[in-house]
């Protein structure tokens, strides 16, 4: 399926060839500057060494003027199109050429890039560009090798992938095509055969190695057993988090939360790490979310977790962070410092007019939620008409409004109509304190698990 689709942006970078993992950083590629060399001044010794010398011989790579291979440097697209092409001569043609917009007749690797996208490795970016020199990840130079080698999984994804410590950190278009290259023997990683590593850019010794296994022949080995991962070795147990374990996080809406006393908000936090089991096995990736409720806790706000999401998939979880008692009171004359960069609470954004006076008051976002401790009786001695602007604008965010109104500002003149009874401010308020917490989530909202993560 690879070889026949327009791949997006993100996926494509990967997937390039490494025209002969030759061209000098910054430099234009130059067909002369490098000759095939059996040995190379920095790759003695190298665990890869055998497998870089045997390329070599073959001419699918080469190395710079000075001697070196220089294994650790990273590989374009153009350049990996290349060595793509010398490594496969033979493979046969299954698309039609694209003219893609970056990449001009009189490019270096203009041929190569032609070729290999015609026989199935390689495909293009949307808008008909290819990005030729834009650097690959691991992941997809092995999608790439999938692809052109009409390499399929024949075993359940999933359970082949589980023999990496980091399969969660797999995108997940590059699941059947690493799970097919792992069932083949094509995944090479040091020093650690069961780290992956799939989003770190491919380095010149990595892609040689993956190489070597695509174009090894009979009993040939050319890479030390141990660095080769395959579905011959037994997959590591169920992944175990235990009880107790930190998750950092952040809120990416707004620098802070300002809710009322007694609100609840649901919010979806995301984390900043890799959160890994008692084998070093990445089981949240950073970056996934994770979703719960802020809610009173103790005189205060904590954010209770529900659930993540790795890969698309939600994993219920246990985790709380500590109690923010942080309050600012409304009275204070930097109040509109306090709110600026902030999303605010659907209690908070109800009673807003009452918090800032005749001020404006401009919020990132409303958090929509349940609000608590609403009583008639709180109304007791206030003007109707206030009554009656409270409780619809209360209703109107508690019902989901997530825009005050079109500019985004809420002043007190400004009264947004909702359905049903809504909470008011001086329910959720304290009118003599006029107090509301304030959480920095980035620091506030670091989550402890209560009990452990199994069997992800």
């Amino acid at each position: 399926m690879f070889g026949h689709q327009v791949w997006p942006a993100r996926f494509m970078a990967a997937m390039l060839p490494i025209s002969s993992l030759v061209v000098p950083l910054g430099m234009a590629f130059n067909a002369q500057v490098a000759q095939a060399q059996t040995r190379f001044n920095d790759t003695q010794g190298l665990w890869n060494q055998t497998c870089i010398d045997n390329l070599a011989q073959r001419n699918i790579i080469s190395g710079y003027p000075d001697g070196s291979f220089r294994p650790n440097a990273s590989v374009t697209r153009a350049e990996y199109a290349a060595m793509l092409n010398k490594a496969f001569p033979s493979a046969p043609v299954t698309r039609s050429a694209v003219q893609f917009g970056d990449v001009s007749a009189s490019f270096w690797g203009y041929n190569a890039i032609q070729t290999a996208t015609k026989t199935g490795f390689m495909s293009g970016y949307p808008g008909n560009v290819f990005q030729p020199n834009q650097n690959i990840p691991r992941a997809q130079v092995l999608v790439a090798l999938a692809s052109g080698l009409r390499y399929s999984p024949t075993g359940n994804i999933d359970t082949t992938l589980n023999y990496f410590y980091d399969a969660n950190t797999i995108p997940g278009y590059a699941r059947p095509g690493i799970a097919a290259a792992t069932e083949r023997q094509l995944v090479v990683n040091y020093p650690n055969v069961q780290q992956l590593d799939p989003n770190l850019l491919a380095s010149r010794g990595d892609v040689a190695a993956f190489l070597c296994q695509a174009t090894r022949s009979g009993t040939q080995a050319l890479i030390p057993a141990q660095y080769i991962a395959g579905v011959s070795v037994a997959p590591q147990p169920a992944a175990s988090v235990p009880a107790g374990t930190r998750i950092s996080v952040r809120y990416p809406d707004a620098e802070r939360i300002i809710l009322a006393p007694n609100e609840s908000v649901n919010i979806a936090l995301t984390t900043t790490s890799n959160v890994t089991d008692t084998n070093g096995r990445v089981v949240i990736p950073a970056g996934s979310l994770v979703t719960g409720k802020i809610q009173p806790a103790q005189g205060g706000s904590q954010f209770v977790a529900n659930s993540a999401t790795v890969n698309n998939q939600v994993i219920p979880i246990s985790a709380t962070s500590g109690i923010v008692s942080t309050t600012t009171s409304t009275r204070d004359p930097n109040v509109l410092n306090v709110f600026r960069n902030a999303a605010i609470g659907s209690a908070v954004a109800a009673g807003i007019s009452g918090l800032a006076g005749n001020q404006t008051i401009t919020a990132l976002k409303v958090l929509t939620g349940t609000t608590a401790g609403a009583a008639v009786e709180t109304n007791m001695g206030r003007p109707a008409a206030s009554i009656a602007r409270d409780t619809l604008i209360g209703a109107a965010v508690a019902t989901g409004v997530s825009a005050i109104v079109g500019d985004r500002k809420i002043t007190p003149e400004k009264v947004i109509i909702g359905a049903g009874a809504g909470a008011t401010i001086g329910g959720v308020i304290d009118p003599a304190k006029e107090t509301v917490i304030v959480i920095t989530p980035n620091t506030d909202l670091t989550l402890t698990l209560n009990s452990p993560l199994s069997g992800y």
